[in-house]
Parts: structure tokens; sequence; C-alpha cells
């Protein structure tokens, strides 16, 4: 007999591992990255998008200044309350409600482009995302998303997250949205066209070293906070030298500071 997860318990438990740290400040070292991803996607001003685990507003805020009619949708409420600050301190006319990837509140295709930059990869019912993302796209329209691969350095993060914090039975991991074949049966089915590219993230920089950059992931980054806070002593000793070890392996910086870099899985759809 094979274990069912509970998916509001799931959901419940995931949405509490996001909220905690502070996303804002943890992605301000990234946004430099998002904001060149997005620039490559081509989206057009008056164009109506959606920003699915939109953070508190990487992509969603720099495409509104743009001209692009946004709306962003996450989980964690924390991080929607900081988008719609940003949002108002702009003065942009963008929309941010929490919402859920799996469930979403819009009518049957609302929207030109769907996007997900490391967002929806994480939700635990992955084929209920592609259903949705293929519902709320009208037709000819496109859905673009950033998955993080099992083999970069994200993806091999998570896996050493999930070796001290068991991720929950029978939940696909998240890194398979990385994986080119997963994604064809996810979507190839309701779309006329399926570009899949794989990237490296635009290098995000810390100016300190690597063991310093694991300090300011415990403090900010949801998944590492909450690892820290949940291991006994000799494990969490076990688990720091872990993730140590994967930020000095991946780490080009060669000055005593931090760069690091991360593969990752374009995807770009066009609905049928």
């Amino acid at each position: 007999m094979t274990d069912t997860p509970n998916i509001d318990a799931v959901k419940s438990k995931m949405k509490s591992t996001w909220e905690a740290g502070d996303y804002g400040t943890f992605a301000k070292y990234m946004e430099p990255g998002a904001i060149e991803v997005l620039t490559s996607w081509n989206i057009q001003p008056g164009e109506k998008m959606l920003d699915v685990g939109c953070g508190a507003g990487q992509t969603a805020i720099p495409a509104a200044r743009n001209g692009v009619k946004v709306t962003g949708v996450d989980i964690a409420a924390n991080w929607i309350e900081q988008a719609r600050a940003r949002a108002q301190s702009e003065e942009l006319e963008a929309t941010f409600e929490v919402g859920d990837a799996e469930q979403l509140n819009f009518p049957d295709g609302s929207f030109d482009v769907i996007i997900s930059l490391f967002g929806a990869m994480f939700a635990p019912q992955p084929d209920k995302v592609a259903e949705e993302f293929l519902r709320v796209c009208r037709p000819g329209g496109r859905i673009i998303m950033g998955n993080w691969t099992p083999q970069g350095f994200p993806g091999q993060v998570f896996k050493t997250i999930g070796k001290y914090i068991p991720p929950p039975p029978n939940v696909q991991p998240p890194p398979l949205w990385g994986d080119e074949e997963t994604v064809r049966q996810r979507l190839g089915q309701g779309t006329s066209s399926l570009k899949l590219t794989r990237r490296l993230y635009p290098s995000w920089h810390y100016p300190f070293p690597p063991e310093q950059v694991v300090d300011f992931f415990g403090q900010y980054f949801g998944p590492i906070h909450r690892a820290f806070n949940a291991l006994e002593e000799s494990p969490k000793a076990s688990f720091r030298q872990d993730i140590e070890r994967l930020f000095t392996q991946f780490n080009r910086a060669t000055d005593g500071t931090t760069s690091l870099e991360g593969e990752f899985l374009e995807i770009d759809a066009i609905r049928l």
C-alpha cells in the first residue's frame, strides 16, 4: 500500500516554509538576473501577463515598469504584501493576490502570457499546474517558465535539503520541471509549439565568502532557514557542512567573494 499525501497538509507546510525568512531581502542579489531573463522573453507593453509564484515581484515589477499589464500570485502572503508595497511606491498598475498555482482564480483564457520563474515548479501537483496554465492562457498565448534542473547548483541545494528534511511521500521532486521529457508530458498536448532550452541563470554575486552566504541563506531563504531551525545540533552541523561544500564547489569567484550560476530549463510554449 503506497502512501497518499495529504495535499492540504503538504501545502500548509510549504506555505509556512516559504513564508519563513525574508524572500524580498534574499532575492535582491538575484533580481538583476531575473530582469535579464525577463527581457529575453520579449513580453510586449499592453499584454496581459500572469506571474505565478511571483515572490516579492522580482519579475512582475520590472514587467509593469515596461507597460505590461501584470497580475502576480503567490502562496506566501508576506511576499504578496511586499510586491504590493513595491508597486505602490512606484505608482505601478499591477495586481498581486495570494493564490494557488494549482487552482488559479481567473476565468478561462484570461491572459496573453503566463510566466513562472522558479515559482510554480514547487507546487506539489504539477499536472494540475499544467492544466491551470493551459486553462487561463488564451489560445495562441504564451506559457513561459524557468525551472531549475536537477543537475544544476539550485537543484543540488534542494536535493541536499531533502536528505535532512525529507519531502512528503509520493510528491514529485520540483526539479522534474527542469527535465525536458517530463515537461513534454505535462504541456505537450495543450500546445502547438514547445521550445525547451537549457540556460544558465546570469551570475549572482555576494560580496562575502561562501560560508557567509550560507549564513545569509539561513537567515532569509525559507527552505534553508527552516532546515536550520528544525534540525538537532548534530544533523544541523552535517547539513551546514554539506551546504557550504556545495556553495564552495559552485563558486566562480576567486577573490574571497561568491559568484554563483544555476542551470535552468526555459520553457516557451504556444497555447493551442
